[in-house]
């Protein structure tokens, strides 16, 4: 499917509604648990979430328009340490996001914006659609991680299904 930015922007809308409907107060057996050494809380997820809100999309969305290939994006730190409950942090995921659909609104951008080059410190040249589909497949890799994770608890539990129960064999695709 071709990139069209008003089908971002109905999914990137959607995502807080999403996590906060399947997350909002649940046990921390749920959100504070990960899939082994080396992975991902719940919790986890979300606050990385935010940290792209606020220093990846669209600050790189405006640095691109700004600069173009003249200057390289800022390397993206994509780890970040949170211990607040994940209730307050999926209301700060849905005003940070409200924000950012707001900035993205107010661009305006054009068909011909939407062309425009841009520099990625490990990928060289990108354009802006490129930027804009990235956000929206990277919510839909988290809701992916966030369903593994949880599933993932179960494991034990659902004894011989374990076969049939496809999220329990997905090894996940985000690595580094």
């Amino acid at each position: 499917m071709e990139h069209k930015l008003e089908n971002t922007v109905a999914l990137l809308s959607r995502t807080p509604a999403s996590l906060d409907a399947l997350l909002r107060g649940l046990p921390e057996d749920w959100t504070m648990r990960t899939e082994g050494e080396g992975t991902w809380t719940v919790q986890g997820v979300v606050a990385h979430l935010i940290h792209c809100e606020r220093n990846n999309w669209m600050p790189r969305i405006k640095w691109l328009l700004e600069f173009g290939e003249s200057k390289s994006f800022v390397p993206f730190e994509r780890e970040s340490l949170r211990d607040e409950p994940p209730d307050l942090l999926l209301d700060e995921f849905r005003s940070t996001r409200s924000a950012s659909l707001s900035q993205l609104h107010d661009l305006h951008l054009t068909q011909d914006q939407l062309g425009l080059y841009g520099l990625h410190p490990a990928f060289g040249r990108v354009t802006l659609s490129q930027q804009l589909a990235t956000w929206a497949t990277h919510d839909m890799t988290h809701l992916h991680q966030i369903s593994r994770i949880m599933a993932h608890q179960y494991r034990e539990a659902v004894g011989p299904w374990v076969k049939y129960l496809g999220v329990l064999q997905c090894s996940g695709h985000s690595g580094h």
